[in-house]
C-alpha cells in the first residue's frame, strides 16, 4: 500500500480587493529587514562605549573611556535607542501596519495612512542619511580618524567596521520606499 502526500489545492487568486495592496516580494522584504539591522552595529558600539568599553578616543576628546559611565551615557543610549526605531519603521513599509493604522491606537485604529505621509519622510531620510554617509565614507571619516585624539589600531577597525553598515541604509531605504509607492500606485496619492 503506497501512501502519497499531496499538497493542499491552491487558493485561486482571484482579483484584489479595492482596500489591499498587492503582497510584497521577498527582495523588498529583505532590503526593509538589511536597512533596519544596518543601524545595529553602531547602536551596539555606542552603548557598550555608554558602558565603559574603551573606545580609544583621547581623554581630552568626549568619548574618552573615563568620561562612561557617566551622564554621556544616556545621551549615546538614548541616540542608539531614536536611531533603531527609525530603522524599525523601514519595516512598516512592507507591514499592513505602514498602510493601515493599527486597530488598537485610540482616534486613528484602522484608518488608511495616505501613501505620501509614509514615502516623503522616507525618501528624505533615505536622501539626507545617504548624503551623510556617503560624506563620510568619501574622505571625512578618514579625516576624523586620522585626528590626534580619534582611536587608533584595532579600536579604530571596531569602531570603523561598526559604522561601515550605514552606508546601505540609506539605499536600501530608497529602494524599500519606491516599492512601497509603487505597491499602493492604486490608492489615492494624498
Amino acid at each position: 500500500m503506497s501512501h502519497s502526500l499531496t499538497a493542499a489545492p491552491r487558493a485561486t487568486a482571484g482579483p484584489r480587493p479595492a482596500n489591499e495592496s498587492p503582497a510584497v516580494s521577498r527582495p523588498v522584504r529583505w532590503a526593509a529587514h538589511a536597512a533596519a539591522l544596518t543601524l545595529l552595529p553602531s547602536g551596539l558600539w555606542r552603548i557598550a562605549v555608554a558602558f565603559g568599553m574603551p573606545s580609544g578616543f583621547a581623554e581630552d576628546n568626549p568619548l574618552h573611556r573615563s568620561n562612561f559611565p557617566g551622564p554621556t551615557s544616556l545621551y549615546l543610549i538614548a541616540l542608539s535607542v531614536f536611531a533603531e526605531c527609525l530603522g524599525l519603521l523601514t519595516l512598516g513599509l512592507v507591514q499592513s501596519w505602514g498602510e493601515r493604522v493599527p486597530g488598537w491606537v485610540p482616534w486613528l485604529g484602522s484608518r488608511r495612512i495616505p501613501t505620501l505621509a509614509a514615502a516623503v519622510p522616507a525618501l528624505l531620510g533615505a536622501a539626507v542619511v545617504t548624503a551623510i554617509a556617503f560624506t563620510a565614507a568619501c574622505g571625512g571619516w578618514e579625516g576624523q580618524m586620522a585626528a590626534p585624539d580619534a582611536p587608533k589600531g584595532a579600536l579604530a577597525w571596531l569602531m570603523t567596521v561598526c559604522y561601515a553598515p550605514l552606508l546601505a541604509w540609506g539605499p536600501l531605504l530608497a529602494v524599500v520606499t519606491v516599492a512601497y509607492c509603487r505597491r499602493r500606485r492604486g490608492d489615492r496619492i494624498r
